[in-house]
């Protein structure tokens, strides 16, 4: 073949270069195919690469601004090919970085307080550094551990998401580095880098700052060394994270982000992960963060001040919306809010719930679900908290609900009224001169109504209360059966439209492969229309699968009903 014939084979234009008595480095950086030269390990390339003086102007590239009138090469090409370079991973390029003292003070000269910090540069800057981090962890950290002063540099500039990531790899919150790196982070452990991060909350105004401060202090609450862990739950740090968080001066940035971290802290769904908690049996330092009781106490002492801020009445704020306006607008601080109330009824606290209760904050939360009925985000988050008061099995939580928060008057009130009120005095209000829309909340309402029913079976204080309220009762029978027959989607019209579309589908598959997964889609259809094992065995047996799985998609459209 002529691929084996010596003669026709093209040299590369890399080789080409380097053929050359006097090239430049910028010669290479501008062909096309060194980076697939560098994957390849094309060894003179390798070796000219390794040189100091190479790998310098390459971090120069990376960390050295250049002025707008640049060539285009030296403000865009040069510095992504160079970055590009360094995370193809080459041993000896990176070896070459990380035992000279003077390439790495160069590299870590980007954070410095009177260097520009480009964002394009910054990303590339990441990128580098969180490659050493994956194949030279312990000379990187050694270096750091000896220039304390990276960190608070680091720091300084978390409003830059690609330096937050190297910070947050940096401190050990990220689960795919320093598995078997433990103790490199050991000094980590004496430093003051939460609070320097924490306190960021209150001396920037910066949301970008905020933001990417919670993130690195929720992504410790998930995977920490064990003294950061220890620290971050603690309820000193609690308080200085709510003590920025109710600053009146401060933006309602810092509340909406302080309470995501102590979310992180509360919420057990982050247990789900089946993967996660894989990772988490092998690793050696990590430590999952659970709040202890203090922790939860702690907490539950900023809870009055926080409930003030649910308080609309003082607001006169106007958002117009395509229905009306909202005077005022729930705001990001509020359902923050109610969400940490959510969760924080999902630990098991009784001391939690029984102040959760003395306050009204539950109360607060479901008056809030019936004035703003087309926020879906307060609803999910007002359900949840219904939800984990009934099913608590604790009277004092589900008498509270169903008798001082009045849920069941106030969905049957909302039943009887299922359109937005003209003459309401909430903070939802319809446009002058159209219909009032139906409100938005009536699939909530419906799931919690159902979920009252369902929990009668389990709780006689619930099916007392349900039994005793003739109102409800005739609801119930009149409207709730009704409306789960009709929304019911097995018994949609539009079902069959599917398996029309599924058949037609199967007809004009010209595969084997396309018929085969097909016919599969149509045994799981059958299945579900407890057709069973007899449909699965027809298809298998039949000569002409086509036909059979349309004379099945049509016994199956027969089925169905309004």
């Amino acid at each position: 073949m002529f691929w084996r014939m010596t003669g026709l084979s093209a040299a590369s234009p890399v080789d080409t270069i380097l053929d050359k008595e006097n090239f430049t480095l910028e010669e290479l950086l501008d062909e096309d195919e060194i980076i697939q030269e560098c994957k390849a390990l094309n060894t003179r390339l390798i070796n000219f690469l390794r040189d100091k003086s190479q790998v310098e102007q390459l971090l120069r590239y990376i960390v050295e601004n250049v002025p707008e009138d640049s060539e285009k090469k030296r403000s865009f090409k040069f510095p992504f090919i160079a970055c590009e370079i360094f995370t193809c991973e080459i041993d000896i390029i990176l070896r070459t970085l990380v035992e000279d003292v003077e390439l790495m003070d160069l590299l870590f000269s980007f954070v410095k307080p009177d260097h520009p910090h480009s964002t394009l540069l910054a990303g590339y800057f990441s990128k580098v550094v969180i490659c050493l981090m994956l194949r030279k962890t312990a000379p990187l950290m050694n270096y750091v551990q000896e220039h304390p002063d990276i960190v608070v540099q680091l720091v300084d500039l978390i409003g830059i998401t690609s330096i937050m990531e190297v910070l947050m790899r940096l401190i050990g919150a990220d689960e795919t580095i320093y598995s078997n790196f433990a103790d490199t982070l050991q000094w980590l452990e004496s430093t003051d880098v939460l609070e320097m991060i924490v306190d960021k909350f209150s001396s920037s105004d910066s949301p970008e700052v905020h933001a990417n401060a919670a993130e690195i202090l929720s992504a410790v609450t998930r995977c920490a060394p064990p003294a950061l862990a220890a620290k971050i739950c603690s309820p000193s740090f609690v308080g200085r994270l709510f003590r920025h968080a109710l600053e009146e001066s401060r933006s309602k940035s810092v509340l909406v982000h302080s309470l995501s971290v102590c979310i992180s802290l509360l919420d057990p769904k982050r247990l789900a992960s089946a993967s996660y908690q894989a990772f988490k049996s092998n690793l050696s330092h990590g430590t999952l963060v659970t709040a202890s009781p203090e922790t939860v106490d702690g907490m539950l002492e900023s809870l009055g001040a926080l409930l003030k801020l649910l308080d609309i009445t003082s607001s006169e704020n106007v958002l117009p919306t395509t229905y009306g306006c909202l005077r005022p607008p729930l705001g990001k601080h509020r359902l923050k809010i109610v969400e940490f109330i959510s969760v924080l009824l999902t630990i098991g606290s009784e001391i939690a719930e029984k102040e959760l209760i003395s306050q009204s904050a539950i109360k607060h939360c479901i008056d809030l679900f019936f004035q703003y009925p087309y926020n879906n985000f307060l609803h999910h988050h007002v359900e949840n908290i219904i939800v984990s008061c009934l099913e608590v099995k604790r009277n004092q939580l589900i008498d509270h609900v169903l008798n001082d928060c009045g849920l069941v008057g106030k969905v049957l009130a909302a039943e009887k009224k299922s359109s937005l009120s003209v003459d309401s005095n909430g903070p939802t209000l319809p446009s002058e001169g159209k219909e009032p829309p139906r409100i938005g909340n009536m699939g909530h309402i419906t799931r919690i109504a159902n979920k009252l029913i369902q929990l009668t079976n389990s709780s006689s204080m619930i099916q007392n209360h349900l039994q005793e309220n003739s109102e409800w009762s005739e609801w119930q029978t009149g409207v709730l059966v009704r409306r789960n027959e009709v929304e019911n989607v097995y018994h949609w019209a539009s079902v069959q439209l599917l398996y029309m579309i599924v058949g037609g589908i199967v007809m004009m598959t010209t595969t084997e492969t396309e018929t085969m997964m097909w016919q599969h889609l149509l045994i799981i259809l059958a299945r579900h229309f407890d057709m069973g094992y007899t449909a699965t065995m027809t298809l298998k047996r039949h000569k002409d699968p086509m036909n059979e799985m349309m004379r099945m998609s049509t016994l199956m459209m027969n089925q169905l009903r309004w």
